[in-house]
């Protein structure tokens, strides 16, 4: 029987890698369109081959690039030291380190405490314990570059046991107590953090990345400033509007504080650790905020940051070896990054934009915005990961916005925040949806349908505020 499994699995990757390859191998062999060169479809053929691997997932993605880059060299379509260009990109190396950083919260228990103070302080009733659920993500999220990683190792679990509390399981059909519309909400919070920060998702410095290779420079304050309004307005309607369509049964939790006070005792007064690890967060947090007049690159901050939790041995250095996902990160965001470099440097996107951009002539830079957006966001329901859906799309229709008059950091910063909220659709979207999906306390029919609407309320608050925001500040 396990022999018979382990068959099937191998041949079910074997089929993905085959498929991958031969939707690679047809673009390769396709006649090169006129203004293109034969060398920049021949990458645009295994950038699409790996994007395709991305999405199935006949391996992880990390050994997806890395067949990537073999093929790559050897075919010639690039040399090795290009090849091996993406690695020394300084945003690769911000997020490895905020990888670290992020340890150092979930190590300490500090993240823990800090979700157990929120509900101390605000959980007497669903809705209060939901917005402290959601402000301790937010609290954590600047320096938590993996939203799977806040979602699942730090808030998750504390959902579970409050849940559990309340007599709230998915096992004996309870889940709509208070169990469902806390997993729901955190859902949102955490996308929505995500969206915040420029180091609260793999994908952000991704873009940002991206957009400096069409000449646009997003700073960590500039995404930040840009993002707070409608980030807060979302943090506080979202949750009301998810309490209003999915109410849960239970609307007061007198014991929830109770709970977490005894949590709380369980952990002790703050240890020495927990102490550094406070300080070395306001010290990243200040020199990310203050970067673009102090003129310290975010990175270095980074790698600040990680020198004292090793100085302070908050971290040691088996921390940092065993942190998987950080190395993982680093290559497949390496190659990654690389491809869609090459793809720019050797005038494919130029090609795309403005092949597209004479499509669109004619019409209004915000009407050309507002539909590039929806394409955006809409076509992720055939992604599986928001990381492959900005690998993919990003530069493409960041090369048509500016095409088409579109004002470029405007553009790179709408697209740089959709590229979170396009959570907003299925339950495999991003990492965290299939996390908390697997829970069991929200149906797909649910999941579904009620991120289809709060999509269309991102749309109206990012867009509709956020606009009149980004004409305050500036941005256009």
């Amino acid at each position: 029987m396990e022999t018979a499994y382990k068959k099937n699995l191998l041949s079910n990757i074997y089929v993905k890698l085959i498929i991958a390859l031969a939707i690679g191998i047809v673009i390769w062999i396709l006649p090169c369109p006129v203004g293109v060169r034969p060398v920049a479809w021949h990458m645009l053929a295994i950038f699409i081959a790996t994007i395709v691997g991305c999405i199935l997932k006949p391996l992880p993605i990390g050994a997806v690039a890395i067949i990537s880059l073999t093929l790559s060299i050897l075919t010639k379509t690039t040399s090795m030291n290009v090849a091996m260009s993406g690695f020394s990109e300084s945003s690769i190396w911000l997020i490895v380190c905020a990888f670290f950083i992020s340890r150092g919260f979930i190590k300490t228990g500090l993240g823990s405490r800090i979700a157990y103070l929120f509900v101390k302080s605000f959980g007497k009733k669903t809705l209060g314990l939901c917005y402290s659920i959601i402000f301790c993500d937010l609290v954590i999220a600047p320096a938590t570059p993996s939203n799977t990683a806040r979602a699942g190792g730090i808030i998750y679990p504390i959902i579970k046991s409050l849940s559990e509390a309340f007599g709230s399981k998915p096992e004996d059909g309870t889940e709509r107590k208070i169990g469902a519309f806390l997993i729901f909400s955190e859902f949102h919070g955490d996308t929505i953090t995500a969206a915040m920060f420029l180091t609260a998702m793999a994908a952000n410095p991704l873009a940002q990345t991206l957009a400096k290779g069409l000449n646009v420079n997003i700073t960590w304050f500039g995404w930040f400033l840009a993002a707070l309004v409608p980030g807060i307005v979302s943090l506080i309607f979202i949750p009301l509007i998810i309490y209003k369509l999915y109410p849960p049964e239970i609307k007061d939790t007198p014991n929830a504080p109770k709970i977490a006070e005894e949590a709380l005792s369980k952990m002790g007064p703050l240890k020495k650790q927990e102490k550094c690890m406070i300080l070395v967060f306001v010290v990243i947090l200040l020199l990310w905020v203050t970067g673009s007049f102090t003129h310290i690159d975010p990175t270095l901050t980074a790698l600040i940051g990680l020198s004292l939790l090793l100085v302070f041995n908050v971290l040691d250095w088996n921390d940092v070896k065993s942190e998987k996902g950080a190395w993982d990160t680093l290559v497949w965001f390496s190659v990654l990054v690389m491809m869609a470099n090459q793809l720019n440097k050797l005038g494919l996107i130029k090609w795309f934009s403005d092949l597209v951009g004479e499509s669109v002539h004619g019409f209004s830079w915000p009407i050309i915005l507002l539909i590039l957006l929806i394409a955006y966001f809409y076509i992720h329901y055939i992604f599986a990961s928001s990381t492959a859906h900005v690998s993919a799309m990003y530069s493409a229709f960041l090369g048509v916005a500016i095409a088409g008059g579109v004002p470029p950091m405007l553009a790179a910063l709408t697209l740089g925040f959709f590229g979170n909220l396009i959570a907003s659709t299925t339950h495999y979207s991003n990492g965290p949806a299939p996390l908390l999906f697997s829970s069991g306390y929200v149906s797909q029919n649910k999941w579904w349908s009620l991120n289809f609407i709060l999509g269309i309320v991102y749309f109206i608050i990012w867009l509709g505020l956020g606009s009149i925001w980004w004409k305050i500040i500036g941005i256009y």
